[in-house]
């Protein structure tokens, strides 16, 4: 905080103490103490916006999508459907805290900054909203802050397995160094998000014993390798950004076209997969392979980078989409 900014909460700190006393103020000290507030309210206003910028473009991956999966799983798995609405707010809440530390650190590395100037220039960090130091100490402050949010709401193994991942992928730099541990840090991050939010969401802990758990677990499963055999999704419209920091993503190591191959053919696999494990009906199976298929020729034919974004973005709508089988089955399993 610079010294203006301080020297302007001292002197509002001084106006308000005044009034408190009951001193009548002047039409230049109210004038004064009007133009300080709105200083203080823009900085204020500024540096949430700059918070906010860390998560903005994971909301469609992260957020919502694991946040869902939660909610859908906890009420499909409950009769008491008022108590798991109730916690919506608290299961938004606990993603987004447990992403944002994880965000910081990514995007506070010279590597990610240089890759962002490419990719995503209206990040926090290429547009010189926070400088790296204050961005370390943003992130320091904020690891205990999710794990305390955990102790209370739940998800305290999954918040620590989420601040190892992050050291993995961020500090020893393993989603650089080859595709494969990217995707694997990708999937065991999604399913610990995955199942942090439902355990928000049923407040209580996940246990491997009982028939619907087990169901849910091998559910989580499931959610790893889709995301292992297709979170590349991500890299293809990213490639000049991650070839600058060389990144080892899947199409840079394998080759573009390779890995449209390795992300159309899963696709349509887990397509099928999903629904059947689910015991879906006939026009649940007929979508879902069909979007599968859809979003499988997108990813081999149209190969631009805006192409490519828009493909991802059908990517993850399609993660949701899969997210409500356990609404839209036939009973379940």
């Amino acid at each position: 905080m610079d010294s203006e900014l301080l020297n302007s909460q001292v002197r509002v700190v001084t106006i308000m103490k005044g009034l408190a006393a009951g001193q009548i103020l002047t039409m230049d000290q109210m004038a004064e103490a009007i133009h300080r507030m709105q200083k203080l309210v823009g900085c204020g206003v500024f540096h949430v916006q700059s918070i906010w910028l860390f998560t903005r473009s994971d909301l469609k991956t992260i957020v919502i999508p694991q946040s869902a999966f939660g909610i859908i799983n906890a009420i499909a798995s409950s009769n008491d459907w008022p108590e798991v609405l109730s916690s919506v707010p608290m299961v938004f809440f606990w993603v987004w805290i447990n992403l944002l530390p994880f965000a910081i650190d990514n995007q506070r590395q010279a590597e990610a900054i240089l890759e962002d100037r490419h990719n995503k220039p209206w990040r926090t960090m290429p547009s010189q909203r926070m400088t790296e130091a204050q961005a370390r100490i943003l992130m320091l402050l904020l690891y205990p802050v999710s794990l305390f949010t955990s102790l209370r709401l739940g998800g305290t193994r999954q918040c620590l397995a989420l601040m190892v991942l992050g050291y993995g992928y961020n500090d020893l730099n393993l989603a650089d160094r080859s595709w494969i541990s990217r995707n694997v840090i990708n999937a065991l991050g999604f399913c610990s998000f995955a199942s942090g939010a439902l355990e928000v969401a049923m407040n209580s802990p996940l246990s491997f014993s009982g028939e619907n758990n087990q169901t849910v677990v091998k559910w989580l499963a499931m959610i790893g390798g889709i995301v292992f055999s297709t979170v590349q999704t991500q890299d293809m419209a990213d490639q000049v950004g991650d070839s600058s920091r060389g990144r080892k993503s899947m199409p840079l190591a394998l080759g573009d076209g390779p890995a449209r191959w390795m992300i159309a053919i899963p696709m349509v696999g887990w397509s099928i997969v999903c629904p059947w494990f689910w015991g879906a009906g006939a026009v649940v199976h007929v979508v879902a392979a069909f979007l599968g298929l859809l979003i499988a020729c997108r990813t081999l034919t149209w190969r631009s980078i805006e192409a490519d974004k828009r493909t991802f973005q059908l990517w993850n709508l399609w993660m949701a989409g899969l997210y409500t089988l356990p609404l839209l089955s036939a009973g379940g399993r």
